[in-house]
């Protein structure tokens, strides 16, 4: 299951809005008292809260952005350095890209 956050983030792109500055503006707050993220703060100027309903709509492409975020850092990781691959690259690009696509086909995004 999909974070709260993510799924509120994916209801305000589709409004129209910059979800993460929303959330660092604190226009939108969450809070977690133990049993599940609730919204606490909802002041977005031209959007209403979402209903229960408009949140879980988004479940699936949230699954997807998370699941894509865990293997966009997986690749970075593996990836090393861009000092390092610009080097790499400079030596062999041909090397360079097949490593790449390895790291690329063993992480696949969703």
């Amino acid at each position: 299951m999909a974070n709260l956050s993510t799924k509120i983030k994916q209801y305000l792109t589709a409004q129209g809005k910059d979800a993460q500055a929303e959330f660092d503006n604190e226009t939108v707050v969450l809070t977690d008292t133990g049993s599940g993220a609730t919204i606490t703060t909802w002041n977005v100027s031209g959007v209403a809260k979402p209903t229960a309903e408009q949140i879980a709509s988004y479940e699936t492409t949230s699954n997807t952005t998370e699941s894509n975020v865990t293997v966009i850092n997986t690749r970075r990781k593996a990836y090393g350095n861009i000092g390092d691959q610009l080097d790499e690259i400079f030596k062999d690009i041909d090397a360079w890209k097949t490593r790449i696509q390895a790291i690329k086909d063993a992480n696949p995004k969703g």
